[in-house]
């Protein structure tokens, strides 16, 4: 017996897998079940039936507490053999690309990570990801007993069918303890934000002129209820932004319902990291701009212009 196995540590990534993962199970003839870590995840086990899981295979230990990838690889590890699964889909989050090699390594698997499309050809599990620097999509193929892979999060959307009921299935797990110890925990630094998980994200390039215009790249990004991204030059070369605001092939990349690019000229290396943007409204000088061949609206003029008057026209419709 072989099936599909689905984990992610977010919630919404792995709905998301699972309404995917209905589609290649039907076309592969496998059941679809869910990998579901810590303490009261059982509880959790309803809302996965009712997106295609049939089981929830639920592991709990005192080492799974703080996430190291070394142990939460070994606890799915006995889940996927528990499981009978040959195929593990796992969310492409900064935890999931570390788990999803580690996890191939005790089954000898093929693993692709980052992968941005998933169809079936020939019986067979056909992977797509980026390749030669964002310029191409290669399509791949696993040909190891076992599969594993991290596909980029919010690709699917979660979408639940008929309310179905499954089965809740323990797995003891048998786990050494971690090799470090947890002495401290700190808060990141105020500010940081995880453009993951943005809805609506505006990004600005080298169109802005000064380190104290990003307040009114701010101020538009407020008004839309939004996140502030940026290209490499301004969180790299200039310092205005932190890294992990950068967005690009590098840095994030986001799948935003609302994707504001505003100074950016649209370099392969940023456009590569906001493919996956449902809309994405583009505002350049630049006619000619690359952005705009990507973009669904585009708007040509100077941003000290147009940001001033969507800000003003937004709060007037919005009223934030």
């Amino acid at each position: 017996m072989s099936g599909i196995l689905i984990y992610s540590e977010l919630e919404e990534a792995a709905l998301g897998l699972l309404t995917k993962g209905r589609e290649l199970a039907t076309k592969l003839g496998k059941p679809l079940s869910v990998a579901l870590l810590g303490n009261e995840a059982a509880d959790q086990a309803d809302i996965y039936f009712a997106h295609g899981a049939t089981q929830a295979y639920v592991g709990d230990d005192p080492n799974l507490t703080h996430f190291q990838a070394r142990i939460y690889a070994a606890a799915l590890a006995q889940m996927v053999t528990q499981a009978q699964a040959d195929i593990v889909l796992i969310g492409s989050t900064r935890r999931g690309r570390e788990l999803a090699p580690r996890l191939a390594q005790k089954f000898s698997a093929g693993c692709v990570t980052d992968a941005i499309g998933l169809s079936v050809q020939d019986q067979r599990l056909v992977i797509e990801r980026r390749a030669l620097g964002g310029n191409t999509v290669s399509a791949k193929v696993i040909t190891s007993q076992h599969q594993v892979i991290a596909v980029m999060p919010k690709l699917y959307d979660a979408e639940p069918e008929a309310a179905s009921a499954g089965e809740v299935i323990p797995v003891s797990l048998e786990l050494e303890p971690p090799a470090t110890k947890l002495i401290e925990r700190r808060s990141k630094e105020a500010g940081v934000v995880n453009l993951e998980e943005a809805e609506v994200l505006v990004c600005v390039g080298r169109g802005l002129a000064n380190k104290d215009d990003l307040s009114l790249i701010q101020t538009l990004a407020d008004s839309l209820g939004g996140m502030v991204g940026c290209t490499r030059p301004i969180s790299h070369e200039y310092h205005w932004l932190a890294e992990d605001q950068m967005v690009g092939l590098s840095g994030k990349e986001p799948s935003p319902h609302l994707y504001l690019a505003i100074g950016i000229s649209g370099q392969i290396q940023h456009t590569v990291g906001i493919m996956d943007a449902k809309v994405i409204v583009a505002i350049n000088n630049d006619t000619n701009a690359p952005i705009f061949k990507i973009a669904d609206y585009g708007i040509v003029g100077d941003l000290y212009q147009v940001v001033p008057k969507l800000i003003e026209r937004l709060q007037q419709e919005l009223g934030r």
